[in-house]
């Protein structure tokens, strides 16, 4: 029923453990799932790349594709589905019965799963995690959105102000914003 109402315009994306035996890891994203592997990355870098990476994954969130890195990465599934407006509720509704997870659901399972290693490294030399968290995951949050994974905090000082006004110059995200940088190199290590 889900699969029916694909094709219209409001997102409502579910990352899931299976809903479809014998899909396959990606599960209506294809080409999407792909490129957020790297499997086509090497396209990314060319004219044709950009335009067909700027069409695959129009209309996804572009703070949502780490999300989706880290549930394929695991081994997950990842399904997207384009509702009209008045199915989106109805389509959201069969995902989560059918036992999918919602991409909040996700972005917090994903930070949990390393916050600890965070707040261990971030404690080392006597800094408060607990009142620092919120600025310092945003700042690591910043460093794996894929339009600044090549660029420096520097780099994209201007456009973390636009996104992140006051908060993007404090010690705390500047410090996540590198951790960030650090977890980027460490998943491509695992990954290659």
């Amino acid at each position: 029923g889900a699969m029916g109402v694909a094709g219209g315009v409001g997102l409502v994306p579910m990352i899931a453990s299976m809903l479809v035996p014998g899909v396959g890891p990606v599960l209506a994203i294809g080409v999407a799932g792909g490129l957020i592997l790297g499997a086509l990355g090497a396209v990314g870098g060319g004219a044709v790349g950009g335009k067909l990476e700027g069409e695959v994954f129009e209309g996804l969130p572009e703070d949502e594709l780490y999300v989706y890195e880290d549930a394929l990465r695991k081994g997950r599934s990842v399904v997207v589905v384009m509702a009209e407006d008045d199915e989106a509720d109805a389509v959201r509704g069969a995902l989560e019965h059918a036992g999918a997870e919602s991409i909040d659901r996700a972005r917090e399972m994903w930070w949990i799963g390393i916050r600890d290693a965070e707040k261990e490294k971030y404690k080392a030399d006597g800094s408060n995690f607990e009142d620092d968290e919120r600025y310092f995951r945003c700042g690591f949050e910043a460093a794996v959105l894929h339009k600044n994974r090549n660029r420096t905090y520097e780099e994209c000082h201007r456009e973390l102000g636009d996104r992140y006004p006051r908060m993007h110059e404090s010690g705390p995200f500047k410090r996540g914003f590198e951790r960030g940088k650090e977890y980027l190199k460490t998943i491509s290590k695992h990954q290659n």
